[in-house]
């Protein structure tokens, strides 16, 4: 008698442990649910892609600073935007050979239409 009860005991116990796991899974397969996790899982990525390019603006920084620093570059307080100046004398030596400024003969150049055809 006793056996009878321990294995009706043991089979209602497997049922009830087995309806509870399938309901689980029916309820992560429903629409709502999917489409809960499919949100969270774009917010992780959005997460995790706004780290990476947080990352790659800090090491962008640290570069540019030993660049700076290698060529002996520095920060111009006196500019609005503060962008990184040449020194003095380098500066003065890009601005006399700029070039940009020159224009050029158009007169020495020729046209002939029947090079088109």
């Amino acid at each position: 008698m006793f056996r009878r009860a321990f294995w009706f005991t043991a089979g209602a116990a497997a049922g009830v442990w087995a309806t509870t796991k399938v309901n689980r899974q029916l309820r992560k397969l429903t629409p709502e649910s999917l489409a809960a996790q499919a949100a969270d899982k774009a917010v992780e990525a959005g997460h995790r892609l706004k780290d990476f390019a947080l990352d790659v603006k800090a090491g962008m920084t640290q570069r540019e600073d030993e660049l700076n620093d290698a060529l002996g570059l520095t920060q111009d307080p006196d500019r609005p935007d503060n962008v990184t100046a040449l020194p003095g004398p380098r500066r003065l030596r890009a601005i006399a050979n700029d070039t940009t400024t020159h224009r050029r003969n158009h007169s020495a150049i020729t046209y002939n239409r029947n090079e088109d055809h």
